[in-house]
Order: C-alpha cells, then sequence, then structure tokens
C-alpha cells in the first residue's frame, strides 16, 4: 500500500530548529526517514535535537545560521547541499522572532529585528534554496506563517508579528505562481497558539485567558499537533497544492 505521506529518503532543511516548533519538525521527519540538515543560531541546542534525530538512522547535520546575515544563509545552504550530495527536497522555512510591545513603545531595533529574521529570512532562505530546487524541477517549500497571517489578537499588542506573517502569506504566493510551473510547491503552514520559547516571553494569565475564550477548543495546540499538516505539505499528498496558507489553529479564525 502506497503511503502518500512518505518522506522517506528525502533531504529536508529546517530552520529555527534548535526549539519550539522547529525541534518537533526535524525530529519528526527524522522519524519519518528523511534526512535533515538543522539551522539556528545556537549550537549547543542544534546539537540536542540532532541527538534526536540521531535515533532514527538517519543523516542529520547541524549547522549554525543566523537568518538575519544573507552570508550565513548561502554558507549555510551550500553546506546542506554538499551533506545531502546535491540535492534539497524540503525546507521548513521556520525561524522567528517577535515582541509585544505596544506599538508607540516599540523601538527601531525591535521592529526591525522581527522584519529581518521572520520577513527577509524567510525570502533569502527560499531564494538560496530554491536555486538547488529549480535545478532539480523538484521542491517542497513550507514557510512557517501563523493565524495572524489573517488575524491579530485583541489585548496583545502584535504590530510586528502580524505584519510579518502577513507578508510571509504574500511571500509564499508570490513564489508559488512563480516556480509552479517547476515542480516546486510553496505553501504556507499557519498555527495557532502551541508552547514555545517565544510565546513563552508574553504568556501570562491574561494572555493564557485569551486562548482559553477565543479558541472554540479553548486551548493551545498541543506537541505533535502540527506534524501531521507539515507532512502533508512536505510530501507528494499536496503535489498539486500551492500557494495555500494552511491553518491549525483549534478554530481561532472561524468565529
Amino acid at each position: 500500500m502506497k503511503n502518500y505521506f512518505s518522506v522517506e529518503g528525502k533531504n529536508a532543511i529546517v530552520t529555527g530548529a534548535s526549539s519550539g516548533l522547529g525541534r518537533q519538525f526535524a525530529i519528526c521527519l527524522a522519524e519519518q526517514g528523511a534526512n535533515v540538515a538543522i539551522m539556528a543560531r545556537r549550537v549547543e541546542k542544534l546539537e540536542e535535537t540532532k541527538a534526536e534525530c540521531d535515533k532514527y538512522g538517519v543523516k542529520c547535520i547541524a549547522i549554525p545560521c543566523d537568518v538575519t546575515k544573507t552570508d550565513m544563509i548561502k554558507s549555510a545552504v551550500e553546506k546542506a547541499a554538499d551533506f545531502f550530495g546535491g540535492r534539497i527536497d524540503i525546507l521548513i522555512n521556520n525561524a522567528a522572532a517577535g515582541f509585544a510591545t505596544p506599538a508607540v513603545e516599540a523601538t527601531d531595533e525591535q521592529w526591525y529585528n522581527v522584519i529581518n529574521t521572520n520577513v527577509n529570512g524567510v525570502f533569502f532562505m527560499a531564494r538560496e534554496v530554491g536555486k538547488f530546487m529549480l535545478k532539480q524541477n523538484y521542491g517542497k517549500i513550507i514557510n512557517i506563517g501563523s493565524f495572524h497571517c489573517v488575524v491579530t489578537m485583541n489585548g496583545v499588542p502584535r504590530s510586528g508579528y502580524s505584519t510579518c506573517k502577513g507578508a510571509v502569506n504574500m511571500m509564499t504566493k508570490a513564489l508559488a505562481a512563480e516556480w509552479a510551473k517547476n515542480g516546486i510547491t510553496v505553501n504556507t503552514l499557519g498555527p495557532g497558539y502551541f508552547a514555545s520559547e517565544m510565546s513563552a516571553k508574553v504568556a501570562d494569565e491574561k494572555y493564557e485567558a485569551g486562548i482559553r475564550n477565543n479558541c472554540p477548543m479553548g486551548r493551545r495546540g498541543n506537541p505533535g499537533e502540527l506534524n501531521g499538516a507539515m507532512l502533508y505539505l512536505a510530501s507528494d499528498a499536496s503535489s498539486y497544492v500551492t500557494g495555500q496558507l494552511l491553518l491549525v489553529d483549534g478554530g481561532w479564525t472561524i468565529v
């Protein structure tokens, strides 16, 4: 029986793989038989992720990369491609930053950091990986957006983060249209609220109450609840799906 969701033997890059969703994605891909190049700034945390991936007997390499620096992106992608023997099948464009400061109090540094990480970093990583995918006439790019691609959150300042995620969604559409005839699909995966280091920085009781009251399921997403959607977009099960936003948000955006 064919497994339409299979990624076995595929070569995948996961950015922001040192913690949170990126770490979960990398381990899930390894568990499903994909080789993984994991990237992030924190090398010691990357090694922890690598140790988990290694348990599944796949090829895994940890590559330091700050996605706000284009020279590091180019070097990291080339290193991953060399490690994989020249082929990159999957990109999970996950690295992100955020702030929850009221707009009138936000600093220039906060704004430029989220723009450089969440928008510029996503584009430049896709650009460099896209060069390899165009040569092989195949590729699956998954940009990690958010339900903030389409809505914001009442009571929590989200000007920077929501702006970035809206931009990522439109970037996905533009890249999908440009590369559709080259065997490359580009989609956005839009999580609702999942536990992560980034969300922990703003997760006070008011924040948690907002999730309980506004999400129809009344809770955060649990670890692993994004994996099925990620595998769908990373596998040939989604071969005729491109430029789409797949929301996994417990129903937040339906009410």
